[in-house]
């Protein structure tokens, strides 16, 4: 055989190869996973959807989504109507911790696989989600360097916390650790639980000014929390000179405008839900194939000050845009500060 045809031979060989590769690869794809979130209606589980679908298109996978609206029985239910039909695999953003715990044990019964997103559940295979800890304790460093510069080295916070998650807790104490770095005596004047939506974050944070408005940090779980403890010292007919609000999530457009029209509104800790949703994806195919996965894959964060947001996002005045070869540069760390196995310590 000459060396043309030698040569047209290893080509016609490799491109058979790469079909065969391509085909196996498409037959140990996932044919429909479903996901049931637990408030659809959020702007992060929006982008965390906007994310799983884009991805499970490129994958040639059917992203199927319910929702639990927060209420763990309909989040119960829709599970099993996946569980039911037979999805390939079931991926959960937990209502609360405890309620999902036999949803696994039912899954697993069904031989169908779950991966987590956000909050840990006993039982669990494996977990996407930030290091909450690590995402409160950097942007807690970078609001002690804002009130050494800004605000007289004095730290004094309202937090508008979650108590119901370990995730949100895990990010009130990972603040309060990292802001103390930079001032020791930092205090937490208001520690509350806004519920994670603006109503109730607005609600008890106008309470607790009412009864105490000695603060100059406003500190959110969420980007609701820190929206909606902003709006309640704005009603108050208090000034942003000497404060900082600082918001958690890069959930949506909120932040976005709240950082370029609210003077407080300094620090960002962006917890990129699309990227999330493109890495849920992912553990739902390795998971699929049998695939070792660790308990927990993180998913990166990043503290954004001022104008950072534009690194990592386009927007145009009406939606934004990820730009993805920026925030996946980004390395998350390969192992949490804390997790919530040190809240029970």
């Amino acid at each position: 055989m000459n060396w043309s045809k030698t040569m047209l031979f290893a080509s016609a060989a490799a491109v058979a190869f790469a079909a065969a590769s391509a085909s196996a690869q498409a037959q140990n794809m996932p044919k429909k996973i479903g996901y049931v979130t637990n408030y659809a209606t959020h702007e992060w589980y929006q982008n965390v959807i906007k994310g799983m679908k884009a991805h499970g298109k490129e994958l040639g996978i059917e992203v199927e989504v319910q929702d639990a609206n927060l209420d763990i029985s309909k989040q119960v239910a829709a599970a099993e109507d996946f569980i039911a039909k037979g999805v390939d695999v079931l991926i959960i953003t937990p209502v609360n911790e405890e309620g999902v715990v036999p949803l696994l044990r039912q899954a697993k019964a069904a031989n169908i696989p779950v991966v987590l997103e956000g909050n840990p559940v006993k039982g669990m295979t494996t977990m996407v989600a930030i290091c909450d800890y690590d995402t409160g304790y950097f942007s807690g460093v970078e609001a002690g360097k804002y009130a050494k510069e800004k605000l007289g080295g004095v730290a004094k916070v309202m937090n508008v916390g979650l108590p119901l998650l370990s995730a949100t807790v895990l990010r009130s104490h990972g603040f309060m650790d990292g802001l103390k770095t930079i001032i020791p005596d930092a205090v937490m004047v208001h520690d509350l639980d806004g519920g994670g939506n603006p109503d109730r974050a607005l609600e008890v944070s106008s309470a607790a000014l009412a009864k105490n408005a000695d603060i100059n940090i406003i500190y959110g779980i969420n980007d609701s929390s820190s929206l909606g403890g902003l709006q309640a010292w704005k009603a108050a007919g208090k000034s942003q000179d000497g404060l900082l609000t600082v918001g958690t999530g890069g959930e949506g457009l909120a932040f976005i405008n709240a950082m370029q029209n609210e003077p407080s509104y300094r620090i960002e800790a962006a917890m990129f839900p699309e990227k999330e949703g493109f890495t849920a994806i992912d553990a739902a195919v390795k998971l699929f194939n049998n695939e070792e996965v660790p308990e927990h894959i993180v998913s990166p964060t990043a503290p954004m000050n001022g104008e950072d947001w534009k690194k990592f996002y386009d927007y145009d005045g009406t939606t934004r845009t990820i730009k993805w070869d920026a925030v996946n540069a980004l390395q998350p760390p390969a192992k949490c500060m804390k997790t919530s196995a040190d809240l029970k310590k």
